[in-house]
């Protein structure tokens, strides 16, 4: 995407006069999945793909909206009794972080702005974080409010649970906020603890392959999942002192998962708790360069998603299997909330064409359905462009 093309339409929609840039990451997550709202570590990294954000102040008391990638029609909200389901329903999203400034007594004014994205809505890369986070940077650097990185990206969580009204954790947000190029994260979500990984990939890419099977969060099962890690917390509280799945051990789980009665129930934690392990083990082997350990992490990851925790489906799973199948493949595993969206794979540079090829036909024939395919580039962090 173009930054002075952007600002063209920016022109075209509130007129001439200084503006400044702002962009966004996406994120992928390497591994680590659902772990973050139960407390386990999680591991993104942003990516240069992302969303811009091209604004100005005004003396209007009002905001001024619009979205390049939904029509790019202007939408004008009072900041005052900004309320959830806006409509257009993409405003939810920036308003949601007005109204979290509004919380801490933030002066806030008149905002005019265009945002415009280059991820693919729905796919599991975070467009939705994006364009908080943007708001978050946006909102701080223009009324000057003095918040750190870490600050936004929990007030950007807040937002989407409590006015957009999906219960997620902070790695999104967080992982937006804080990335690091050609770094991975590994974040405790519990503590928010964090160190920068290298991803020193040794001839080696990130492909992201969408499944073009739209997904949503906020009308899917993820709330759901929420609910049923929190049963199995306090069944194993029972014997165990834990507010979170991800304070448990491989080792406590086994001696205590018979507290867990329901098998669902059981099944669920199992993921948590060894999904939360294999993501410290990943990224030491990472850290390390061993991609072949990494990669058979990855792998892991992808067949607890589907057998224990569910929420793959047979358009990920046709993805994910095919990819692992390829030459030069080192692992492939879904990435992002689930049931549709995209996976990850980590396939040798020599190898991506005949990957996209082979894993595109597989997948058509399984469902009938084109896949598209991105490659990664690990980027820095929500800020100020121009």
């Amino acid at each position: 995407m173009q930054l002075d093309h952007v600002r063209s339409q920016f022109t075209e929609l509130f007129g001439k006069g200084e503006a400044a840039a702002f962009h966004s990451p996406g994120r992928v997550n390497l591994i680590g999945e659902h772990t973050d709202y139960n407390g386990g570590y999680v591991f993104p990294c942003a990516l240069t793909l992302g969303t811009y954000g091209i604004t100005r102040t005004t003396d209007t008391g009002r905001l001024r909206l619009a979205s390049a990638n939904f029509g790019a029609s202007v939408v004008e909200i009072s900041l005052d009794g900004i309320e959830p389901n806006a409509q257009p329903m993409w405003t939810n999203y920036p308003l949601g972080v007005v109204r979290e400034f509004q919380k801490l007594g933030q002066p806030l004014g008149g905002l005019d702005l265009l945002v415009a994205g280059d991820l693919p809505n729905s796919a599991g890369l975070s467009s939705s974080a994006s364009v908080e986070v943007l708001m978050g940077v946006v909102l701080n650097d223009l009324f000057g409010c003095g918040l750190g990185m870490v600050e936004i990206a929990k007030l950007a969580q807040r937002a989407e649970n409590l006015f957009v009204g999906v219960n997620c954790g902070i790695m999104d947000q967080f992982a937006i906020a804080m990335g690091r190029r050609d770094n991975a994260v590994l974040l405790n979500c519990k503590n928010l603890e964090y160190r920068y990984i290298p991803a020193a990939l040794d001839g080696h890419c990130l492909v992201i392959s969408n499944t073009n099977c739209p997904r949503g969060l906020a009308g899917s099962k993820y709330n759901e999942r929420r609910g049923q890690c929190e049963a199995a917390v306090e069944m194993l509280r029972e014997e165990l002192d834990i507010s979170l799945l991800g304070e448990v051990s491989p080792a406590e789980y086994e001696a205590h998962k018979h507290l867990i009665t329901d098998d669902l129930i059981r099944r669920r934690a199992e993921h948590i708790v060894y999904e939360t392990q294999r993501t410290k083990d990943a990224a030491d082997s990472l850290s390390r360069g061993d991609l072949a350990a990494f990669g058979k992490h990855m792998n892991a990851s992808h067949e607890s998603l589907a057998n224990l925790f569910e929420i793959t489906g047979s358009e990920l799973d046709a993805l994910a299997y095919a990819a692992q199948r390829q030459d030069g493949v080192r692992g492939s595993r879904m990435t992002g909330g689930g049931f549709g969206g995209c996976t990850v794979s980590l396939v040798e540079e020599a190898h991506v064409e005949s990957f996209k090829h082979n894993v595109g036909a597989s997948y058509r024939a399984a469902t009938g359905i084109t896949p598209d395919f991105y490659i990664a580039n690990i980027g820095s962090g929500a800020g100020r462009i121009g």
